[in-house]
């Protein structure tokens, strides 16, 4: 990762044995023979910081110099000073940055990524404000713009500028190539450019920036994909050796911003697929209000839904999910849901032979997979449902005088049936009340054990309020924030939520 020259090599004959009792600066100095410092090596220098010390030194530092002065050139502690200075220089930059790409590797989303690169970038330089614009030149996005001392507003003022009279604008606008690295654009006094763009004095005028340095955050493997410009509050630029330490980081920091980029792009792939398995909206049918959550996980997991208007005016509501997470997870709960929408069509009124059919086309397609299921026919006018269930958790129904899980039969999940083993039941909402169904993953996205998870639901439901259980959607959403206050983070591992809530009239 470290691309540094070498203008001094250094050869330490009793370094391992003075390494015992002094630093490694110290052994260098008392045992290195005054002479041509330059014409030496040392091939076993320790690493540092976890970095290897055999690389090259930076060139930003000064190699060593004769001296001047005819009585210093006979004091046999200067050339071992100056060695002694020069690598603890080295040191402190590699150390320095070893302990900002370690930060920088936890970060597991672009913005919280963007944010820690003007953080340490800004240490690095030597300014207090900055802007980072991740905006990649392949146009497949994402795209996104964070601050460092940055209100949104004052982010806002600055894209007001043209682009073209900005230093991160002619980074990324500046070249046609999208794989071609520009180089960074120093702006050491911005407001005594005589050719400066009118609005962007104005406007620099009003922040009281007077400086300006811009990184590109590109390289030949990752490509263009944003730029970062750091802000001084009075003319200056960063010198020499900064400007090394911050093209070095600034080229680790792309190629983590291109993997960080690569996962989210998957990550949207696959919940677009994930959407489009289900359905794109839910039906009207008199007598019942539908409402539904879906939320996927980062690796795209099995849990489904749907709503399909049957015959005589009866609806067929179901939730499932298929083992795994991927692709194959997907492609096997896109299989599942058509299948049972299938058998509902034929036999819907009987719960029972819907499972049953999924069973056994399950158990003879896809053997070594297994899915959970609960498939609700319901008849709105007469507020009835009849229910049956493989392996799922039970309905909840939400009143304003009753909150209460429904009890089914248990059932093992489909694909690990001999033969069918619960039967259906029925229910009858009264009016106004909700049935909700949900699968698993809303339980275990609580971190809970089970019977405390269904314990936290069950509060949840009952809490909702008053006003908001004349509305399916509101009632989810009360649920999904209660038990998940901090929300769900796509950028984290886990599983899927899945709720659908039908409010009978």
């Amino acid at each position: 990762m470290l691309d540094i020259p070498p203008p001094v090599r250094v050869h330490v004959d009793a370094l391992p044995a003075a390494q015992n009792d002094m630093g490694v600066c110290d052994a260098i100095a008392r045992n290195v023979p005054v002479g041509k410092p330059t014409a030496m090596s040392a091939p076993h220098l320790p690493k540092v910081a976890g970095i290897d010390s055999t690389v090259p030194s930076p060139a930003h530092t000064a190699a060593p110099t004769t001296p001047t002065s005819p009585s210093a050139a006979h004091l046999p502690g200067i050339p071992g000073a100056l060695i002694q200075d020069h690598l603890a220089a080295w040191v402190s930059d590699l150390t320095t940055l070893h302990e900002l790409t370690e930060r920088l590797v936890t970060t597991g989303s672009l913005d919280e990524a963007l944010r820690e690169v003007l953080r340490a970038g800004a240490a690095l330089v030597g300014a207090r404000r900055g802007m980072a614009v991740l905006e990649p030149a392949d146009g497949l996005g994402p795209t996104s713009t964070v601050g460092l001392g940055l209100a949104h507003a004052e982010l806002g003022t600055i894209e007001t500028v043209p682009r073209s009279a900005t230093s991160y604008g002619r980074i990324l606008d500046g070249l046609p190539d999208p794989l071609a690295v520009p180089d960074p654009i120093a702006v050491p006094d911005l407001l005594g450019q005589a050719e400066l763009d009118p609005r962007h004095r104005e406007v620099a005028a009003r922040l009281g920036y007077a400086a300006s340095y811009a990184l590109p955050l590109a390289t030949e493997a990752a490509g263009r994909l944003g730029a970062v410009v750091w802000l001084y509050d009075e003319p200056a630029e960063p010198v020499e050796r900064q400007r090394h330490l911050i093209g070095l980081y600034g080229r680790y920091a792309t190629e983590h911003l291109a993997r960080l980029l690569e996962l989210e792009r998957a990550r949207v792939q696959v919940a677009t697929v994930a959407e489009e398995l289900l359905p794109s909206r839910l039906p009207r049918v008199p007598g019942v209000q539908l409402a539904a959550r879906h939320h996927t996980g980062p690796q795209g997991g099995g849990d489904w839904y749907d709503a399909l208007p049957l015959p005589e005016g009866a609806l067929g509501l179901a939730v499932g999910s298929v083992s795994g997470t991927g692709p194959s997870a997907l492609a096997a709960m896109g299989r599942l849901r058509a299948s049972l929408r299938a058998y509902a069509v034929m036999e819907g009124e009987d719960p029972v032979a819907v499972l049953s059919d999924l069973e056994l086309l399950l158990r003879l397609t896809e053997p070594a997979r297994s899915a959970t299921a609960l498939f609700a026919y319901s008849e709105p006018k007469q507020r009835k449902l009849v229910l049956a269930g493989a392996g799922h958790t039970p309905p909840l129904i939400v009143g304003d005088h009753r909150t209460e899980f429904v009890e089914t039969s248990l059932s093992a999940p489909l694909g690990m049936l001999a033969c069918w083993e619960a039967p259906s039941i029925e229910i009858a909402p009264a009016p106004g009340e909700t049935v909700l169904l949900y699968t698993d993953g809303l339980l275990r996205r609580t971190g809970d054990p089970m019977d405390r998870a269904f314990a936290r639901l069950h509060a949840a439901a009952a809490g909702v309020p008053k006003a908001d259980r004349t509305d399916p959607g509101a009632i989810a959403d009360h649920v999904l924030r209660t038990l998940l206050p901090e929300g769900l983070d796509h950028a984290v591992d886990g599983e899927d939520v899945v709720l659908l809530a039908a409010r009978f009239e």
